[in-house]
């Protein structure tokens, strides 16, 4: 697989400087192309945008406007949003670029090899991260212009990284903005009403002001949920699940007061907006679903084998058994609490199932968990164990021995 960072190449640069120089005979194609490149292989992936808007800056008209000018008439036309993908949970991969990061590797892979392509049609794509970076920068005096050069940019790619600042800087004049967004024909600048003012959103400046209160978006979600693109409800879902990990009591209500009658599509928004307060074992959001009470049963959890080495993998073997007369609505997670280097552990919760256990049923469910090298943890030897959650509620357990 060809690294991530390289979605951000020379070619693209290449590519880039010729549109800009279309938009603007004058501009220095060269000096662009010399100054974005330095080096540029050896750089990580932010850091190579970092430096392509660095280029921007040296080469770019002064005056904001002009600049601004230079970038729009340099723009691709704009293309539909690729609607999201079904119930994935990748957290640190689902913001969005034109293309949703939590389409997965797949479509990641498809982007890596398609972003050395010439840009036929003009500016579009992973280029407009640092362009997106150039107008954060150079335009935050003049949030008018610079709202008005994000609206034309995020048709083409992502805005969500570059409207950052503004709501920092100039939240009620971004506030005010995105609310006439929230009714813009365009999905893609309807998204960015959501995504763009997440509190949290991976990659992007944390807005602090919005994680302590994040009363001022709510509603824009409001007027968003029950949108007609996928794309933009996937957003709003992101968005609330920020505000759970944060203010749990907020999304527990919401979810209690839009969850009734709602259509299907709402009813997915809520459930992917509620799945780190499921996994948490949230009372009160379990109970909306219909999985609050504790499990009228027995469970058992066998956990083989005993011992793996680093990249390996154990096989959950979970047996539950209704002594009820009424079916019961589960929902059943497991937690596996990973030895740390001063022998303490960290738990870590992991999706299971969901299921209606019939009454007096007994089934057995199996769920192999790999315990391969990621660069988010360091793993260390010992005894892990696996505590598996059902309705937020330790119902077994079992162990296994890691050999790193």
């Amino acid at each position: 697989m060809e690294p991530f960072k390289n979605l951000l190449n020379a070619g693209l640069v290449r590519g880039a400087a010729t549109h800009l120089r279309r938009a603007e005979p004058r501009f220095d194609a060269d000096g662009f192309v010399r100054h974005a490149t330095r080096g540029l292989d050896a750089l990580e992936m932010k850091a190579r945008a970092m430096q392509i808007a660095d280029a921007l800056e040296r080469t770019l008209p002064e005056p904001f406007d002009a600049a601004a000018a230079v970038l729009e008439a340099a723009l691709a036309p704009v293309e539909a949003p690729m609607e999201a993908p079904g119930d994935a949970d990748a957290e640190a991969a689902d913001t969005a670029a034109g293309l949703t990061l939590s389409e997965g590797a797949t479509d990641r892979d498809k982007t890596v090899t398609t972003a050395t392509s010439v840009l036929d049609a003009g500016l579009k794509g992973w280029i407009l991260w640092p362009v997106g970076e150039f107008i954060a920068r150079r335009g935050l005096h003049e949030p008018g212009r610079a709202l008005q050069a994000l609206h034309a940019l995020t048709q083409r790619f992502t805005a969500e990284f570059a409207i950052r600042p503004f709501i920092a800087a100039h939240p009620n004049f971004v506030f005010a903005t995105l609310e006439r967004w929230t009714a813009d024909p365009s999905a893609h600048v309807r998204r960015l009403v959501s995504e763009g003012s997440r509190p949290r959103l991976p990659w992007g400046l944390q807005l602090k002001a919005l994680v302590a209160d994040p009363s001022p978006t709510l509603p824009l979600l409001r007027a968003l949920q029950d949108d007609a693109s996928e794309y933009v409800r996937r957003s709003v879902a992101n968005h609330l699940n920020d505000i759970a990990k944060d203010h749990p009591h907020l999304v527990a209500e919401w979810v209690e007061r839009h969850l009734a009658d709602a259509p299907p599509a709402r009813r997915a928004l809520l459930r992917h907006a509620s799945r780190t307060l499921i996994k948490q074992g949230d009372a009160r959001i379990l109970a909306a679903w219909g999985q609050g009470a504790r499990l009228r049963g027995e469970a058992t959890l066998v956990v083989k084998p005993a011992r793996i080495a680093l990249g390996g993998a154990v096989t959950l073997t979970l047996t539950l058994r209704s002594t009820s007369t009424k079916p019961q609505a589960l929902a059943i997670d497991y937690v596996v609490h990973h030895v740390k280097a001063d022998g303490r552990t960290s738990p870590k919760v992991f999706k299971g199932w969901q299921l209606t256990l019939a009454p007096r049923e007994t089934r057995t469910l199996v769920k192999r968990h790999a315990v391969r090298p990621i660069t988010t943890r360091t793993y260390y030897a010992g005894k892990h164990r696996v505590v598996v959650q059902v309705n937020g509620q330790a119902a077994a357990e079992g162990v296994f021995q890691l050999r790193v």
